[in-house]
């Protein structure tokens, strides 16, 4: 039996699109599962709306929203990915921005990686994707990334290279909502799931019986 199409919306969202003269392909569906989608979420945080909060080990990230909401993200999470934890900042952005790889990757994969060793131009083949969101700590670079992806079926997955990736789609969609000097907060692993349910209704008040001498009656 044949899976259920995509509903509309969710496959406008993901469709075949021309950026600064680049054609980003589709998504294909079958990447396209619930949690892989951008969509809008209650979060409960105390971070001010405009943070980015990623939580590499459950492979989300969350733009913090008005009201106890958030727009989540599916992500995909390299070794350089989870090698940090903390709050930094995004000073700048770039648009099909240029790659070159790390020296871990260089060499864990010289062969792979060797034949880009002096960078790459930015373009859909590009590791990056179409934007990158650089950042920084105390005014120095982490080298931690949160960019796009020419590779969309690696997305919800944990992976051997790069940062924190998006489908290009949604790189195009965070990078517009997100200012200059954003905060970022990304979560360790004992901190993963931080947000995502509702604080406490139980705060139960203990009251002891009183008498009241004067009347005999206790409350």
């Amino acid at each position: 039996m044949q899976a259920p199409s995509l509903p509309a919306d969710v496959r406008a969202m993901y469709d075949r699109i021309e950026d600064k003269g680049e054609i980003i392909p589709a998504v294909p569906e079958d990447v396209l599962s619930e949690r892989n989608r951008r969509q809008e979420v209650d979060y409960w945080t105390d971070e001010e709306p405009g943070t980015i909060v990623v939580d590499p080990h459950a492979r989300f990230l969350y733009l913090v929203l008005e009201g106890d909401r958030a727009m989540r993200y599916g992500v995909a999470v390299g070794d350089d990915g989870r090698g940090f934890a903390g709050t930094g900042n995004i000073p700048f952005t770039r648009e099909w921005p240029r790659w070159t790889p790390t020296q871990n990757m260089l060499e864990r994969d010289p062969e792979k990686y060797g034949p880009y060793r002096d960078g790459m131009e930015g373009g859909i083949e590009n590791p990056l994707g179409a934007r990158a969101l650089y950042l920084f700590k105390d005014g120095r670079d982490t080298l931690y990334r949160i960019h796009g992806t020419n590779d969309p079926f690696s997305i919800g997955k944990a992976t051997s290279a790069g940062c924190i990736r998006l489908f290009n789609q949604d790189i195009l969609d965070l990078h517009e909502r997100v200012r200059a000097g954003a905060k970022v907060v990304v979560l360790s692993e004992t901190e993963s799931g931080k947000g995502t349910n509702p604080p406490s209704a139980d705060r139960s008040i203990s009251i002891s019986s009183t008498t009241l001498t004067d009347t005999g009656a206790t409350r």
